[in-house]
């Protein structure tokens, strides 16, 4: 088989990642590998956010947390080293599309490396709160990105499950 289509079959969501920080050639791939997804009209309207920080990591896991409402020590990126923030700007129609894909290209291309992940969201409600405009303000990024997404990235702690079977009405042909 193909190894883009195997990569695309046998990608699944991580729930459980082992502490080590991933190889900085595997990370750069794969932020390599965002910026290369299709965005309306080519106008490229997401950034990428690379977290490796890991205070910084569990500051963004804590304001994850608090939206979900999950309990007091909850790790909404159940463990994960490296979080990607996909956001993208708000005056470009396409936007969600666009920050959707990335998001799609950043676990494609993290599974062809053999890198595990997961899309987590409440980067929106992150990004339009204090605690998201601090960090826009703090990197120098104008006010004018919504919160896609986040890519949590690390090596799986335990084998990813077999994949359940497809739906029969998936497709439809005319």
């Amino acid at each position: 088989m193909n190894e883009t289509l195997k990569v695309l079959e046998t990608r699944r969501s991580c729930r459980n990642f082992k502490p080590d920080m991933i190889k900085e050639e595997e990370l750069k791939a794969i932020l390599r590998a965002g910026t290369y997804a299709p965005t309306g009209m080519g106008k490229q309207s997401p950034i990428i956010i690379a977290v490796t920080d890991k205070a910084f990591r569990d500051e963004i896991a804590e304001e994850n947390r608090k939206i979900a409402g999950g309990p007091e020590g909850y790790d909404p990126f159940y463990g994960a080293p490296v979080i990607l923030i996909v956001l993208a700007k708000k005056d470009v129609v396409t936007h969600v599309y666009d920050g959707a894909l990335v998001l799609g290209n950043l676990m494609n291309a993290a599974e062809s490396l053999g890198v595990a992940s997961i899309w987590i969201h409440r980067a929106k409600e992150e990004f339009e709160s204090d605690f998201g405009k601090n960090i826009l303000k703090r990197l120098g990024i104008p006010d004018e990105y919504e919160g896609i997404g986040h890519c949590a990235l690390g090596y799986a702690a335990v084998p990813a499950k077999e994949p359940v079977p497809r739906k029969d009405n998936y497709v439809y042909c005319l």
